[in-house]
């Protein structure tokens, strides 16, 4: 594969400091092309989900950003930004987007055919029934299935989807020939034994054993499930020296999961962790590593976790029974399931063998997903789309 310098742009609803899986792979794409030598770009709304910020341009780690100003939003994670239409300026080689459904997505397919640029899209697997949406972003659900998300990809050379679940739905938008399965990746440093762990103690954490949950605190993400689960082990006795632990930015759910567990001394939440460092002294802490979704893409908080040698525990939804198989990387509980739930955990828990072939299991598989095996996937893309 012939290598070459390009210059790219990345395209999504948010960027750095947003916290969130997609901003995430953004940035490990980014970071990694701008270390060999290619110029890339970023551009997205002015807002961080909560507020309107207020530098507009500026680079981050040989990154350029061009926030550009919203006019309206609808949601929490949905915001109009019209103007990229107009102020999206520069001759690029590839333009990546990111998560299907959005406006911008038709915006940058349209300017793929004036300004003659290869145009990728990742899905992220953003398709989801209307149960959790606002009522306001409800027709505009149907509205994209019916019209926005087929027009829209008539104008993009290449589809990424992130799990085979996704496939089904995109062969109703698009030919299968322009797709091309890609996971997410997770962090070699998940892989290093962090030396003279300090989290317990940094957070006051009295209890032997932790069971986590780390991610959006999203209505989609289940935290209050597992915070019934947490009060019903704790209430029987079961819980003996296990703490239940919730880290992660609100997004509607960190208020319930406060008021839940607040008459209970061996549950905790922190709010957001930054820092690579601390996300994997955080991970070798725990115990069990839960996910008790509604629904997932596919989540990156799945690979690291078993990059971590955890155990885990998850909803069997949308991508993950793809990449995760019981009992080999840990076991499924339906979304909802209270008692079962809180059994597997203690299953777990309770038997240090099954927990340690557990472990071994994880850290192995997880090598697949290291971040630099997954970049060069989605350069073969890039560059044959330029040949």
């Amino acid at each position: 594969m012939e290598k070459f310098e390009m210059k790219i742009a990345h395209v999504n609803m948010f960027y750095l400091p947003t916290f969130g899986g997609v901003e995430q792979v953004m940035y490990e794409l980014a970071k990694r092309q701008v270390s060999e030598g290619h110029e890339v770009h970023v551009f997205c709304c002015d807002s961080d989900k909560n507020n309107r910020i207020k530098i507009k341009e500026e680079k981050i780690d040989g990154v350029h950003i061009h926030r550009l100003p919203y006019w309206f939003r609808l949601s929490l994670s949905t915001f109009i930004w019209p103007s990229l239409l107009w102020k999206f300026k520069g001759d690029f080689d590839i333009v990546h987007s990111h998560v299907s459904g959005h406006a911008y997505i038709l915006i940058i397919g349209i300017l793929s055919r004036i300004k003659k640029f290869k145009h990728i899209h990742t899905t992220h697997c953003s398709w989801a029934d209307a149960s959790f949406r606002p009522k306001m972003l409800r027709p505009f659900i149907f509205l994209n299935d019916l019209f926005l998300n087929k027009f829209s990809f008539k104008f993009i050379d290449k589809i990424i989807a992130i799990t085979p679940w996704e496939l089904e739905i995109l062969n109703k938008f698009s030919n299968e020939q322009k797709i091309k399965v890609i996971p997410n990746g997770t962090d070699k440093i998940l892989f290093r034994k962090i030396e003279k762990n300090k989290f317990k103690q940094k957070y006051k954490i009295k209890e032997q054993k932790i069971v986590l949950f780390f991610g959006r605190l999203n209505p989609t993400k289940g935290p209050e499930k597992l915070a019934e689960t947490a009060i019903n082990l704790t209430k029987t006795g079961k819980a003996k020296d296990i703490a239940f632990v919730w880290i992660g930015p609100d997004e509607g759910m960190a208020s319930k999961v406060q008021e839940m567990i607040m008459p209970y001394n061996n549950m905790y939440y922190f709010g957001p962790i930054r820092g690579k460092e601390n996300v994997a002294e955080m991970y070798q802490s725990a115990d069990v590593y839960v996910i008790p979704s509604y629904r997932e893409g596919l989540p990156l908080t799945l690979f690291e976790a078993m990059a971590s040698g955890l155990p885990i525990v998850a909803s069997p939804v949308n991508g993950i029974p793809y990449e995760m198989t019981e009992p080999e990387n840990g076991f499924f509980v339906e979304y909802g399931d209270i008692e079962k739930m809180g059994g597997t955990i203690l299953k777990i828990l309770n038997d240090s063998v099954l927990s340690k072939k557990i472990s071994e299991n994880n850290i192995k598989k997880s090598k697949n997903y290291d971040w630099d095996l997954i970049y060069k996937r989605y350069m073969a893309e890039y560059y044959n789309l330029l040949k």
